[in-house]
């Protein structure tokens, strides 16, 4: 009588994952029954460290980075999201998308994604979400703000009326356009506000890539932050079936443009502010980054993800 053949432990739900990776300058691959990535410090030993991929929700890939092909097998054997980027998180180019590989040998529920495409075909309804988008990033703002408690003691706060002005340009929107102009205020204000509370001068410079200032330092930041937000977004997209390529307010041209519509939704909240507070504090980007996460962990940002999009199908009409 064969041997019995020991089954596989089950990965945790999506959006209950804890581990989320950026590496660089580093090797993924597998070794017996894990995954494991490899680093060299300068000396003539690799560093070999374990990536639990039964609890990692995204895998992103920087600058100097491979992956073999039974590596990632495996990672899509565990539904693990990996994305490919430059330092630091950012886009390889200035004018390229983070790219994601996202898993296909598994379960996806077709209901969200049957319920997106009724309304993504109906102009008036896919209005509609997108105020519903950008409402939602208000609120999650605003909580997050009166949560901070580093915001409170320099006295940083989302004014009533700022909320009050961005809540109406919504409402009186008539088109995609006049959101994104009233989105352009809103996060205009809030860059503002937050200049002021920490004392340095500021402009939003997406993919600057320098280092002579604390707004330099702030803007660098932003950047990989932005894009862990949208590590968290894709993974719930994917989780949901839904295509990344129906977005509602980036271009209908760019094929990940609804990750960076539901990323929005708490960039304001989470990457925002740690971003300020990082650069005043001279924090590094490995810094920066492993409060990022955490603080994401803690709040439960993946499991928001997937409830604020499932609310949004199931409240199609």
């Amino acid at each position: 009588m064969g041997m019995k053949r020991q089954a596989e432990p089950r990965p945790l739900l999506l959006s209950k994952r804890a581990n989320v990776f950026y590496l660089e300058h580093a090797r993924v691959v597998q070794q017996d029954d894990r995954i494991v990535y490899l680093t060299q410090d300068g000396g003539e030993f690799e560093q070999m460290f374990n990536i639990p991929e039964r609890n990692t929700a995204f895998l992103l890939l920087g600058k100097g980075t491979s992956i073999t092909d039974a590596a990632m097998r495996r990672m899509a054997a565990s539904n693990v999201m990996v994305g490919f980027c430059g330092t630091g998180g950012s886009p390889l180019f200035g004018v390229c998308d983070i790219a994601f590989m996202t898993p296909q040998s598994e379960y996806r529920p077709t209901e969200y994604m049957q319920a997106w495409a009724e309304m993504w075909f109906d102009p008036a309804r896919r209005l509609e979400k997108a105020r519903s988008f950008l409402r939602r990033r208000a609120q999650v703002t605003a909580e997050c703000w009166r949560k901070n408690d580093y915001l409170q003691k320099l006295g940083i706060v989302l004014s009533d009326t700022v909320r009050e002005r961005f809540r109406s340009d919504l409402e009186q929107a008539k088109d995609v356009q006049e959101l994104l102009l009233a989105e352009a205020r809103w996060a205009k204000r809030l860059y503002a506000d937050l200049a002021r509370g920490h004392g340095f001068s500021f402009a939003r410079e997406e993919g600057a890539r320098r280092s002579t200032s604390k707004a330099d330092v702030c803007n660098g930041f932003l950047d990989h932050g932005n894009y862990i937000a949208y590590g968290y977004a894709a993974v719930a997209l994917c989780g949901l079936g839904i295509s990344f390529a129906m977005p509602i307010l980036h271009g209908k041209t760019r094929r990940g443009a609804l990750v960076f519509d539901l990323a929005d939704v708490v960039k304001d909240g989470y990457v925002m502010p740690l971003a300020f507070e990082c650069a005043k504090g001279g924090e590094t980007q490995k810094d920066f980054r492993q409060r990022l996460i955490e603080h994401c962990q803690e709040e439960e940002v993946l499991d928001f993800l997937f409830d604020f999009m499932k609310n949004l199908c199931v409240k199609n009409t």
